[in-house]
Formats: C-alpha cells, sequence, structure tokens
C-alpha cells in the first residue's frame, strides 16, 4: 500500500516512516535500517542510501504499513512542505486520548 507524496530532491535529508501494522503506530526507520516509535532516533537518508532505504523498508511491508519519505534536517528534525503533518505523527494526537468531540 502506497500514498501518493510529493517527490523529494535526491539531494535532499530525508528518513523513511510507516506505520506498524500491528499496533497503528508510527514507526520512523534507524539509520541501521531497524525501525524505532522514537522521533528522535531518524535515520537521514540522502541519494541512492535512501532509495535503497525505502525499498527495504517496502520489503517489509506486513509487519509496516505505508513506507514512505519524510523530509528531515540533516540532524534528523522534522522538515520539508509537510512540516505540520510529521510533527503531528512526531508527536501523537493534537487532542488528548479520552476526550470526546462532539
Amino acid at each position: 500500500m502506497t500514498s501518493v507524496r510529493p517527490k523529494l530532491k535526491p539531494d535532499t535529508p530525508k528518513t523513511v516512516t510507516a506505520w506498524n501494522t500491528a499496533s497503528g503506530n508510527v514507526v520512523w526507520m534507524r539509520a541501521d535500517q531497524s525501525w524505532t516509535e522514537d522521533a528522535s532516533e531518524v535515520g537521514v537518508f540522502t541519494g541512492d542510501a535512501a532509495e535503497a532505504a525505502l525499498e527495504h523498508a517496502k520489503t517489509q511491508e506486513g509487519s509496516i504499513t505505508d513506507p514512505y519519505f519524510m523530509e528531515v534536517t540533516e540532524e534528523g528534525e522534522v522538515a520539508g512542505r509537510e512540516t505540520l503533518r510529521e510533527t503531528i505523527r512526531a508527536n501523537g494526537p493534537t487532542v488528548p486520548y479520552g476526550v470526546i468531540i462532539q
């Protein structure tokens, strides 16, 4: 499963993000291509290494869902065109759990 998202240039720092299929939680790829739920542990990829990381993630669909590139800074902080969306993904819901919205 994939969604259409803006293409990032090869030299743009990026990470790979997805959802953990079992829990539904957001996960990010570390530099060693393992997964973490901690946004401060993202691996930063560019060029061919980024493409290889995304291809590796796609082989894991089943345990993760919908892997895609997310733009980050060279330090691994959320950046780019989808900053608000990705910041919400990194920090969790904007409404506390248990709050009923009517």
